[in-house]
């Protein structure tokens, strides 16, 4: 009788459509990849992927040959993650390649075979503006350099090819405008070199007269008379807003903040060098994000006399325009304006993606050298400097120097200003920052409003050789 039953069990499960049978059976639902993107910088190497839900992710470290290997679970191999494969670039300072895999059901691997010894963070980054859930994979060389002796070794044995190749090309120039919410858009390289048919700057400018000649010549000779020569090396640490997977603020023609102000930062760069007795140091030389406290330890290692942090700002109503000068306030802000615009500058760190087990330890230490009275005293003397140059080549948005609690300024030993150059959410001045000739008059005042502050307060002697 059993023997019956079962085989008549048997017999109606064979008549059953097989499609209609597993139509029955509940569907697993894996994370979705929506996006893949690859930032190499000599920095680091960032890979981020963006998700429709959060995952689970480990990973552990191969030694020789050096290779990352990531496992992804509840993830399958699809068109999007594959996609990784190709955005590793041939010029990636750490990654020499990348391999994709089903390493058992539900879960996909990553190989990066590596060009040398890395020191992984992997992390999760939650929702924020247009991003979803991210999982960040940040590949730091083993053997980190130290930025004040490479800034010494560039500064006492220049590269004239490099030089000769910056002058030949011209000042950068921006990608096309990308669109503010697409996931693939964000990824995009930020300062290709110009070529040919870069306007030259306009002679009529005063801050021009007081940079140098189109040619890369300095041409502020002509006017030393009138100011006094800075007698020591002075170090000026050039600060780019955003980058990376923060493109700070999004014009209404899709310009990003990130790409304008290293455009501009790249030129102030180029200004200083060429002056005797100045150097510069980017805190960022191309598109990759700098968490706000590893931009002041990098001004900080290298002994810099100031800190120019640029940025293009941005406000709800398109009318708003001109640029501003901020230093720090430890106490409130002086406006609501500037309150606002502190409280938007101090989220990069949340839209960039940092890993908060690292975060604690750098902000305490930030935090415990409170700015000193002195400190934002000379800042202000700066800040009216540079603000009073700005004022010759467009509007102002304030005519007086204003203060914020801005992160990227505590810096308790350094002088610090944070320019707003012009609002990218204007059309008009979003349209003057595309435009290469309106980039250098920019740095051309920035540049004079820094060196007349030099000349005007010398700076004291170093306590450390530099």
């Amino acid at each position: 009788m059993p023997d019956r039953r079962r085989r008549r069990l048997l017999g109606a499960l064979k008549a059953l459509p097989a499609a209609g049978f597993l139509l029955q059976l509940p569907l697993a639902h894996g994370t979705t990849v929506v996006a893949v993107r690859v930032w190499p910088a000599r920095d680091y190497t960032r890979v981020t992927l963006e998700l429709d839900e959060p995952l689970a992710a480990t990973h552990f470290v191969v030694p020789d040959p050096p290779r990352l290997v990531v496992d992804l679970e509840g993830v399958a191999l699809d068109g999007r993650l594959r996609d990784l494969v190709a955005k590793v670039q041939p010029n990636d300072p750490y990654i020499d390649a990348v391999r994709v895999g089903q390493n058992r059901p539900n879960v996909a691997r990553l190989v990066f075979d590596l060009k040398e010894p890395v020191a992984p963070q992997v992390f999760s980054v939650l929702p924020i503006g247009d991003y979803r859930h991210r999982l960040v994979l940040d590949l730091h060389p083993q053997r980190r350099t130290d930025p004040l002796a490479e800034l010494i070794a560039r500064t006492e044995n220049p590269d004239p090819l490099a030089a000769l190749i910056r002058e030949r090309a011209g000042p950068p120039t921006l990608p096309n405008p990308g669109s503010a919410g697409g996931g693939e858009d964000r990824s995009k390289s930020a300062s290709a070199p110009g070529t040919a048919g870069a306007p030259a700057s306009d002679p009529a400018s005063p801050a021009t007269a007081g940079a140098r000649s189109a040619a890369g010549a300095p041409a502020n000779a002509r006017s030393r008379g009138a100011v006094p020569a800075i007698r020591r090396m002075v170090t000026v640490a050039i600060d780019p807003g955003h980058g990376g997977e923060d493109p700070g603020a999004i014009g209404p023609g899709g310009t990003y903040e990130k790409d304008v102000v290293l455009a501009v930062a790249l030129e102030l760069r180029d200004r200083i060098d060429a002056e005797p007795n100045m150097r510069a140091y980017l805190t960022r030389d191309s598109d990759f994000f700098v968490p706000l406290a590893t931009r002041v330890e990098k001004a900080r290692a290298v002994r810099a006399d100031l800190l120019v942090s640029i940025h293009a700002d941005a406000f709800v109503q398109p009318q708003a325009r001109g640029s501003s000068v901020f230093v720090l306030s430890e106490g409130g802000a002086s406006s609501v304006g500037a309150r606002w615009l502190a409280n938007r500058e101090n989220r990069a760190d949340q839209v960039g993606g940092i890993n908060l087990a690292n975060r604690n330890r750098e902000v305490a230490r930030v935090l415990l050298d409170l700015s000193t009275e002195s400190q934002i005293r000379e800042s202000r003397r700066l800040a009216s400097a540079v603000l009073g140059q700005l004022r010759q080549v467009g509007a102002l948005h304030k005519t007086q120097v204003e203060q914020a609690g801005f992160a990227v300024l505590r810096t308790p030993d350094i002088p610090s200003i944070l320019v707003e150059v012009a609002f990218i959410s204007n059309p008009e001045e979003e349209a003057k920052l595309r435009n290469p000739a309106h980039r250098r008059r920019l740095a051309d005042a920035l540049f004079v409003g820094i060196r007349n502050h030099f000349a005007k307060h010398p700076p004291g002697p170093r306590g450390r050789a530099a």
